[in-house]
Parts: C-alpha cells; sequence; structure tokens
C-alpha cells in the first residue's frame, strides 16, 4: 500500500469515526474553515450578543458560504426565527432574514424548545467551554434525557473538538 493509499483509507476512518459521534465532517473538517477560522475579529460568543437585537440566540456557527467567512445565527422571537448574519470583522448585524420552511425551520424549533429548558444562556455556555487559545466554531442546543445541553465545536490549533455543555 503506498502512502497516498494509505492517507485515503486514514482519512475514511477519521471520517466515519466523527460521523458516528454525531460529527458532520464535512462541516467540522473543512480545510477552508480552518483556514478562514484566523481572519475572524469578532468571537462566536460576541456574535451571540450582537444577534440578541434580533431575538434571544438560539445557536450559531462560523461557517464558509460561497468560499467566504460567515458567522450565522439563529434567533427566536414572538414565535418566528431570523437568521442573523453578524460580521465577522466588526461584529455588527449584517443582515438578518426570516427562517419560514425546510430543514432550517425545523432545527430552528428544535434548537427553541432547548432552549426554553435551559437556565444558562448560550453566551455563557460558550465561555464556560473555552479552551485557552482555541476559538469557538458553533454552538447548537438539543434536548438530551429531557435536559437541554449545548454541542460547543471549538478550534485548537488544525483540530476540532466537540463538547457537551449542560445548559441547566
Amino acid at each position: 500500500m503506498d502512502r497516498r493509499q494509505l492517507l485515503v483509507m486514514t482519512m475514511a476512518c477519521v471520517t466515519t469515526a466523527l460521523c458516528d459521534q454525531g460529527i458532520h465532517a464535512e462541516e467540522h473538517n473543512d480545510p477552508a474553515l480552518i483556514r478562514l477560522m484566523g481572519n475572524a475579529k469578532v468571537s462566536l460568543q460576541d456574535g451571540l450578543l450582537a444577534a440578541t437585537k434580533e431575538g434571544q440566540p438560539i445557536s450559531g456557527k462560523f461557517e464558509v458560504e460561497d468560499g467566504k467567512l460567515q458567522l450565522s445565527l439563529y434567533t427566536a422571537k414572538g414565535g418566528k426565527f431570523s437568521e442573523v448574519v453578524v460580521d465577522y470583522i466588526t461584529g455588527k448585524v449584517s443582515k438578518t432574514e426570516e427562517i419560514t420552511e425546510g430543514d432550517d425551520l425545523s432545527a430552528a424549533k428544535s434548537q427553541d424548545e432547548a432552549m426554553r429548558k435551559a437556565t444558562t444562556d448560550l453566551k455563557t455556555a460558550a465561555s464556560k467551554s473555552q479552551i485557552p487559545g482555541a476559538q469557538v466554531v458553533s454552538i447548537t442546543p438539543s434536548l438530551k434525557g429531557g435536559h437541554a445541553v449545548a454541542s460547543i465545536t471549538v478550534l485548537e490549533g488544525p483540530q476540532f473538538k466537540t463538547l457537551d455543555q449542560p445548559l441547566d
């Protein structure tokens, strides 16, 4: 087996292991995301704070959209859901769009349900999970055994780590 075949097999095993842990490998092993995270001047926690102008933050993540870094947050307000895009350099809201259908709406409803049971907000949970020298990349609440828990992904050097933080 040559070096290239070994590398391909190793990556396949890592991808399978990450997917088995509930981590989406395509999202959390994106070399572009790893590279572009160095451009972020604001933290996910800053983005969560900025998004409160549009409603209660119910999730947030840095992602690569059309080859560019984006800080996207979901909010809930008055039974409606929005995607809020925060400028990752200035920390100001640059776009707000109502979520009305599809997988995004299903995800927002599920996240809102978890946050209704939470006694800790996402900004506090993300700060509690902060690893020195690492960047928080995403935070998503869910219900596990009837308890609200946030799944928090951090980027430490070139590696992603996912942690669970209780929200109640």
